[in-house]
């Protein structure tokens, strides 16, 4: 690498390296140390690639989530957390505090399945659209709406205190529906 593309890199690094590590520790369940492996590891792919990339963030967030589909398609078993007393109650929702809340949403999402919580990241941390999910993740869209549903309602389960963030609890979501243009042939 050129001195002028190690500058570019570096400052690109210094940058995006924050927003980038976000998604990762969502990526990874709340996990710090793997989320930093796992940027660490694309940015070192970006950097023997950099002279050829165009969208430098696109590139790294592309191998991010693959990076994170790869793991969570080895057969490794995750090792429980031990801990010596049980975690206290949550208290009421409405004396929750943001702070509270994040840390309540991040063990929710780390007892996710990397599946799931990677379809979640993608859909509404990154809101990309289904048929994006799908093409990144190599699935359906079916497949993503569905793991969407099933996830959502886990982490529902999980989190009860989550529901202190709807706006309008007493209103049926409607279900999402893809309007994109369908070509019909007589």
């Amino acid at each position: 690498m050129d001195a002028e593309s190690q500058k570019s890199f570096r400052e690109f690094v210094d940058s995006r390296s924050t927003a980038l590590l976000r998604t990762a520790v969502l990526l990874t369940g709340g996990d710090q140390h793997a989320a930093e492996d796992l940027l660490q590891n694309a940015l070192i792919k970006a950097a023997g690639r950099w002279q050829r990339i165009e969208e430098p963030e696109a590139y790294v967030r592309q191998v991010l989530y693959r990076q994170q589909i790869s793991r969570w398609r080895l057969k490794w078993r995750r090792r429980e957390l031990s801990v010596a007393e049980p975690p206290e109650s949550s208290p009421a929702p409405d004396a929750t505090s943001a702070a509270e809340l994040r840390l309540v949403l991040r063990a929710a999402l780390s007892r996710l399945t990397a599946r799931q919580r990677t379809v979640l990241v993608l859909r509404y941390f990154e809101d990309l659209p289904e048929a994006d999910v799908a093409r990144l993740l190599g699935c359906s869209v079916g497949t993503v709406r569905s793991t969407a549903h099933r996830s959502l309602a886990r982490l529902r389960a999980l989190a009860p205190e989550l529901a202190a963030l709807d706006p309008d609890p007493g209103r049926e979501q409607p279900p999402s529906r893809d309007y994109s243009p369908v070509e019909v042939r007589p």
